[in-house]
């Protein structure tokens, strides 16, 4: 069963596929790349978070991880990550009157219920972030990297020339 086709820059750097020419040319041409240049947050977003997606966006565009097609996961991502952030103060403030009342009863269930709104929300907020790149282990999935350039000043230059190995 065949893998998930990958980017032809990323199948180069890997070299166990060599194309000639002709095919290189074919392959580049056919890949489809989302162009960037209509990148803005939806109108939904309160004024703090279209704030957080400019900040965000402008991150994920300079590291060409995010295309005009991906604002609505954004702003996803954004909405869930305020609302983990609101419910976690909430639920702060609803501890510390659990410890400060006398009658455990009345606070507990609606500590209870916020701590559980709190995880889906996280929930949310970390696939969000998976799909967009914005952990380590899912940006290095994402992002094909660059050729290793040749270090022009190498040591060994010196004592065993420039023609070693050929």
């Amino acid at each position: 069963m065949a893998g998930q086709r990958q980017p032809t820059n990323l199948v180069l750097l890997k070299g166990r596929k060599h194309f000639t020419k002709a095919e290189l040319a074919e392959r580049i041409q056919k890949e489809t790349v989302a162009p960037c240049d209509a990148v803005a947050p939806p109108e939904y977003l309160t004024k703090e978070e279209q704030q957080r997606f400019i900040d965000l966006a402008c991150e994920l565009v300079r590291i060409n991880l995010l295309s005009n097609l991906d604002c609505d996961a954004l702003a996803r991502y954004v909405q869930s990550e305020a609302a983990y952030v609101d419910l976690n103060e909430l639920a702060k403030k609803k501890r510390k009157q659990a410890v400060k009342a006398k009658d455990l009863s009345v606070v507990l269930p609606l500590l209870e219920k916020l701590e559980n709104l709190r995880d889906k929300a996280f929930k949310q907020c970390r696939a969000a972030a998976l799909d967009l790149g914005l952990t380590i282990s899912s940006r290095c999935k994402l992002m094909i990297p660059k050729p290793k350039e040749e270090r022009e000043d190498d040591p060994m230059e010196g004592v065993l020339g420039k023609g070693r190995g050929a």
